[in-house]
Parts: structure tokens; sequence; C-alpha cells
């Protein structure tokens, strides 16, 4: 019986493990071979090991999808779907290379869910292989992996991510794209609505697009790179081509070296990023989004216009055109475009006026000739009565090429670094027009030189004569002390050559509105920083002398000492100490160096800066409003001690004056308060209401001026006043400080804040009371609404319920961030 008892046991093991699922152990595979497969825990790899590909789930093991990814990169990065729209629904799927070549994905309940279908014959034997690039192909078995006569590659078909090597093709004859197409959402790769494409009306261009409509244009190519896109950043670490043919338009791009590992992706919501991997922080950094701001934005000022970032407001009406609608526009509704003031007299001779820098407007209905000139583009242009613009197709060797426009102009914008000219038409009296206004402007620049050179003169006879040298009034490169120990110099220009290895982009630290910013280093071993004038600078001659003399009397641990400057012909340049941790943008915004300024040294930073700010209003020998403080202009010594810097638009005021008005409105769109951005009415308390924002934006690790609440599409003060009236203000803090922060420092400190962005300037605290408050000295009022708020009303069961105006943040400044 015992034994009858064992073997009946032993068969229903037997039986039991016989139907148990079988597990097969992962399997990684180089190539796939004709009817191999690859299952749910096999990997395919390539040669050197960069990528990876095999199936994977976004926490549904329901949903597969069939990927290319980094090898080893965490989180993995997925650059490629082949089953995007159609995933397996259970891990029994299959990758297989079938007998015809081709590709294909099975499930068993649904069978084939994907196919490569390959449309060219294939010659047996034929293989499936990963290349390093990220390329998956098939291919003829017996020849190398960088053969590039493949039966079927992967980088034909690109999803939301395009690679070094991969190309958008456009058929100019028969029509067909190949274009990146975004995800869905973060966690469904299928086709979402938005695309980056070669459009082929006209002279082929590259956009963003949401079906027909676009959002963003890269522009078309100038022979470089499309024309509306950075040249100097990109060429550095890429190498951009395209093939452009009667019947074909292609673009790709190389990276320099094989160390550089870089992406552009589509996500969801129609923006394209470019990333590159940093070994040192082991994640992805942006190095470029598209778009990049306001002026990016498709046709955002409507038709014959220009957007120009740096000017307020940003759209204006090119020359011999006014605003279609002129309420519209004041109120900064630009979609309605601009018209002619005076119609063309096409037979009786029109002219052109030239604009440089520019990125060109859209080219989807202009007509080109790769081999006509620039004076000739110009008669074909004006033989066309419908004709509005001309410029080269081609700006290298002098360019070369002829692109014309008609009718209507749209989407052209100052370029964010370079650019090239067009030629608007204009009526002749129009022209006329231009020219007068262009004299009597430089009659004005020369009346300021001319008064710049006596106001120079006079303070130095008058400091000389007082023995009380202000600054930059000693003719020689040799230092001389004053009475009161502060030096003052004039450096000899080709000693600030050497210093900086004559101006080398190697030293180059930045670049502002005044110009750009270099190291260098004195015969002695100093370290300095030097502001070089740029002749293209939007700042010139009273922005120089307002520096000079301001910050020559200036001396205080939180503000950057200014040592002297040189003048010589026409270079000018600023003399400053050299502030190795740069600005406290570079820290606070960026993932990684953000997490070396923890919640002590931040508080020590906005304590340093609102002491800086106390001495220019109420402690320095005039009272001196700042009007540009923002992050970039806050920069930290090898102590991480903040200092404010950039004094070029700051303005001084004599015994109780405590505000003025300008008809020249500058700053940065962002940090300038309602009165000033709208009226020009400046005070101490336009810095108070600039540096609470500097101080939102420390505490959460977030720009103002870009920021956008997902959920109520609010500003960083709109969405810092939500989460104040909903009692979760300790949401707002960046995720680095969780750990270390003392929650009432928080509060108490964006309290402060709040109280400095209130729209009434009579409401915001001055400079004296903050540091108080931020010491925790006082108890504090309950805060209103800030300016520029763009939300729904949350509290008006106790306010005004006047509407108030929001305006989208946009810089204005000439000193943008260095």
């Amino acid at each position: 019986m015992e034994y009858h008892s064992k073997v009946l046991m032993l068969m229903v093991c037997t039986f039991f493990f016989c139907s148990m699922p079988t597990f097969s152990k992962q399997n990684t595979f180089k190539t796939i071979a004709l009817n191999q497969f690859i299952q749910y825990s096999d990997t395919l790899v390539s040669a050197a090991g960069v990528f990876e590909a095999g199936f994977f789930n976004f926490g549904d093991p329901q949903r597969q999808y069939f990927g290319i990814w980094y090898k080893g990169m965490s989180p993995r990065t997925i650059v490629w779907v082949a089953n995007r729209n159609t995933p397996v629904e259970n891990s029994t799927g299959l990758l297989k290379l079938n007998d015809q070549g081709s590709l294909v994905i099975l499930d068993d309940s649904k069978g084939v869910v994907w196919s490569s279908n390959s449309s060219r014959i294939v010659v047996k034997p034929v293989v499936a292989q990963l290349l390093d690039s990220g390329n998956l192909v098939v291919k003829d078995a017996n020849s190398s992996g960088e053969n590039k006569d493949f039966w079927w590659e992967s980088f034909d078909y690109p999803g939301n991510t395009f690679l070094p090597g991969m190309k958008l093709k456009s058929n100019l004859v028969t029509g067909p794209y190949r274009y990146v197409t975004s995800w869905r959402s973060p966690e469904e790769p299928a086709e979402g609505e938005f695309t980056k494409k070669i459009d082929t009306h006209g002279l082929p261009q590259l956009v963003n697009a949401k079906g027909a409509r676009f959002l963003y244009r890269a522009g078309s190519w100038n022979g470089y790179l499309f024309n509306g896109v950075s040249w100097q950043r990109m060429r550095r670490i890429l190498n951009f081509s395209i093939v452009f043919t009667d019947k074909e338009f292609s673009y790709q791009y190389e990276t320099m070296n094989n160390s550089i590992i870089t992406r552009l992706v589509l996500d969801p919501s129609g923006n394209s990023q470019r990333l590159l991997w940093s070994n040192k922080s082991q994640s992805w950094e942006a190095i470029a989004s598209d778009p990049e701001d306001q002026c990016d934005n498709y046709a955002l000022c409507g038709n014959n216009s220009n957007c120009n970032i740096n000017e307020f407001p940003i759209c204006e009406c090119v020359e011999g055109f006014m605003p279609k609608f002129q309420t519209k526009w004041d109120s900064s509704n630009w979609s309605d475009g601009c018209v002619r003031k005076t119609h063309l007299n096409c037979l009786h001779g029109d002219v052109f006026l030239k604009y440089s820098s520019m990125k060109l407007p859209d080219t989807s209905s202009s007509w080109f000739d790769k081999s006509t000139s620039l004076e000739e583009c110009k008669t074909v242009c004006l033989k066309n009565c419908s004709c509005t613009a001309y410029a080269n197709l081609d700006i290298r060797y002098g360019g070369s090429g002829c692109i014309l426009w008609f009718d209507n102009i749209v989407d052209m914008r100052i370029h964010p670094d370079q650019g090239q000219d067009i030629y608007l038409r204009l009526a002749s009296s129009e022209f006329d027009h231009k020219k007068k206004k262009t004299i009597l402007k430089r009659a004005g620049t020369l009346a300021g030189v001319i008064a710049f050179i006596i106001g120079l003169t006079v303070i130095i006879l008058v400091t000389l004569a007082s023995r009380k040298k202000l600054g930059c009034v000693k003719m020689l490169f040799h230092k001389k002390e004053t009475e009161d120990g502060e030096l003052a110099t004039i450096f000899d220009f080709s000693t600030i050559t050497d210093a900086t290895n004559h101006f080398s982009n190697r030293n180059k630290l930045g670049e502002g509105g005044f110009g750009p910013v270099y190291k260098g280093i004195m015969v002695d071993g100093q370290e300095i920083a030097v502001k070089r004038l740029s002749k293209t600078s939007g700042q010139g001659i009273e922005e120089f002398k307002n520096e000079v003399k301001l910050m020559a009397t200036l001396q205080h641990r939180n503000l950057v000492k200014l040592l002297g400057c040189s003048l010589q012909h026409d270079e000018k340049s600023l003399i400053y100490e050299f502030m190795s941790n740069r600005s406290l943008d570079y820290f606070i915004f960026d993932s990684t160096r953000s997490k070396l300024l923890g919640w002590t040294k931040r508080l020590e930073i906005i304590d340093g800066i609102a002491r800086g700010l106390l001495y220019l209003h109420q402690d320095s020998t005039l009272r001196i409003i700042h009007r540009d403080l923002k992050t970039s202009n806050i920069l930290l010594d090898i102590d991480m001690i903040p200092k404010i810097s950039d004094f070029g638009l700051a303005r001084s005021f004599m015994g109780d004056q405590a505000e003025a008005n300008t008809n020249r409105v500058m700053g940065t769109y962002g940090y300038m308060p309602p009165e000033y951005a709208v009226h020009g009415s400046f005070s101490i308390k336009s810095d108070v209401f600039s540096f609470g924002v500097v101080v939102l934006e420390i505490i959460s690790g977030r720009k103002n001026r870009g920021f956008c609440d997902p959920l109520h599409h609010l500003n960083l003060l709109g969405h810092a006043w939500r989460l104040w009236i909903e009692d979760r203000p300790l949401e707002l803090m960046d995720e680095v400080l969780s750990d270390a922060a003392i929650c009432s420092e928080i509060i108490r400190f964006i309290h402060v804040a709040l109280l400095c962005v209130q729209q009434k300037p009579e409401n915001r605290p001055n400079m004296s009371s903050v540091v108080f408050m931020l010491k925790g000295g006082t108890l504090l009022l309950k805060p209103s609404k800030p300016g520029f708020y763009a939300g729904r009303d949350f509290t008006s069961s106790t306010e005004s319920s006047s509407k108030e105006g929001s305006i989208n943040e946009a810089s204005i400044s000439m000193l943008e961030a260095r």
C-alpha cells in the first residue's frame, strides 16, 4: 500500500511540474537570423554595447512594446519603438525575422501586430542587427555592419527621437515624408499630435507642427544651419548636413566626436529639446529647446512685423507698416499684424530697406534660385509688383542664390546670435521718411558722445582738484591709491588684451546686452573680469558712463567691485574683480549644481542680496535704484558670497528723492514691477519687487520667466500665491532642500517674498524692513495679490474683483544673463 502511495505521489508531482509554464533564461543576441526570434526576456545588443533592444512596458505587463534604448543608462531612455500604436497584450510576444526578410512582432492571441514590411527583394542569407548608432537594420549576413545598403532600417521610421545619423527626408516629387512624431503621453508611445518635419512648400524649412498648423520654425537652410537656430552653440558639438536636389531634401547631423552622446526629442506637447548626456552628473542636460522664447512661437506678431525678445513690447511693425488694429496692438494682442502705411508704386520706383541679423520669414510661399546673385535677386523682385522682400539663399563665401517673398512676410525675428540680411520693399516716400529719422538719431548719438567727453573731462578736473579720484581718472597703466584707500585706474588697452589673451574665446565667460565678458589674468597674477562694450550693443556711452560714475563710489561686500576701465579709440571696457563661481542662476536652475546650494547657503545668499540693496537704497552716498536685479546679475565669489553686479541701468537720486519716471523702459521682464513695465515709474520699491522675485526663484529653483503651472497656467508668482492661499506654501520648495530646510524659515522667506511682489508699490516694504523681517524680527503683515498675477482670484471674497492686466514674461533687457 505504501509503495502504491509513493507511485501515485510521483505521478501527481510529475504532472504538476509538466503543466507549469516554462520560463527561459535571458538571452543576449548580437544578430537575429531567419526564423530566429527574441522573446520577452531576451535582448539584442549593438556590437560595442551602446544600444540595446527588447520588450519593455511602462508598468502594465498587458501592454508590451519592442523598443531600443541606451544600454546601461538609468533611468532607461527609449529612443525608438516598433509597435508604438499596437502594444502586445501579454508577455508572450515575439520579435521574429521571417522568410521574407521582414521583422514581425507576434502576439499569441492576435497574430502579427507589427511588421517592417520590407519592399525590397531579399537575397538570402539575411540578418537583423542593432548598430552602435541605434539603427536596427535588416541586411545581407555577409556584409559589414557599416554597409549602408540595408534591406530595411529603423532610421527610416523615426519615432519621437532624432538621433545622430538619422535623416529627415522629403521627396520633392512624390511627396512622402520621414519625420519625427511625438508620443501621445510620457508613458504612451502611440503617435501623438505633433511632428517635426521638413516643410516642402516653397523653400524647404524645418518646422514643429500640429497637423498643418506651424508652431515653431527652425527656418530654411542657409549653408551652415537652419537660419532660426543658434549657430554658435550647436556648431561646436555637431556637424549638420543636407542633401538638396530637384528630387529630394534630407537633413541629418553627426557628433564631432564619439564621446558626445546627444539626441533631439519631440515631447507630447509639441516642444523639442536638444539633450546632451553628462558623464559627470550621469543625467541628460538640455542645451537647446524649441521654442526657446516667446519670439519663437510661430507668427506671434502677425504679418509684416518683427519680434525682438530684448525690447518691450517685443513686437514691432517693420518700417513702412503700422498695426492693423492699434487698440488691440497696444494691449499686446499682435495676432492681426501690420499693414502698409503707403501703397507701393511698382512702376515709379520702390526701394529696399536692409534688416540685419534676422531669422528669415516663413518661406512656404517663397520662390528661390540657387544660381542668381543678390543684385540679380533685387532686379527680379523689383520687376514683380507682388514681391515684398529678397535675401541670399546661401550665406557662405560672401553669399549666393536668391529667395523672394511675396505679399505678407510672416514670422521674422531678431536672430538669437547671428542671423542674416534681408531686404524689405518700401515705397520711396517711406524710405525718405526713414532716412530723416536716421539722420536725427545719428545727430543725437553724436551729441551724446560729445556730452560724455565733456562730462568725463569735468569729472577728471574736479576730482583731481579735490584729490578724490572717483574711478578711471588716471590716464596711465600704473595704479595709484587715493586718499581714502580706493584704487582708481584707467588701464591701457594693450594690458587688457594681454590679460585676456587678445579676447580669446577660451577666456569668454558670457555675453550680455553691454557686450561680451572675458576672464583675464594680470601680470601680477590678479584675476579680473573684463566687460567689453560691443559695437553692436544696444547700450553705449550713457550706460558706460553711468556704471563708471556709480561703481567708483560704491564699496560694500555684497556689491561687485569696479577696478577700473579702459578707453582707447572705439574700445571701451570695464574691469571688475573676478567672481570664480559665476552667477546665481548658474546654480539654482541646474538640477545638478543646485544640490551644492543647501538651505543654509541659500539663506545666506538671500540675506547678502538684501543687505546689498539696503546699502544702495539707504546707506550709500547717493540713493541708487538698480533697475535690473535678477539672478544672473548676482555673482558669487570663491566663498559663495553674493555680489550685485551690472549697474548700467541704475539711477541715482539726491537727497530725499525716492521715485522718477522714464519713457525708456529697460530691464528684464519677469523681474520688473507693473508700474515700471507699464508706466515707466520706478522707485526703491521697484528693486524690492525684483528682490521678491529672486527670493521665490532661489527657494523654488524655478525661473519666473518661462515657468508655467501646467494645471492653472500660472507664472511663478501666481503659482506661489495660489499655494499660499491654499495653505500649501512648502510645495513651492526646491526638492533638493526638503531634507535640510527648516519649515518655519522657508515659510517666513516665502511670506516676505510675497510682501515684496505685491501689486501696489506702497504696499511693499522697504529694504530695511525686509532685512529685519528675514531675521524674524517682526510680525509679518498679510500679503495681497502679486503684480502680474494671471490666475483666477482665490481671494475674491475679501479683495477687489477688478481685473488686473497680465503680460507674459519676456525680457526687455539689454543686459541679459551672462
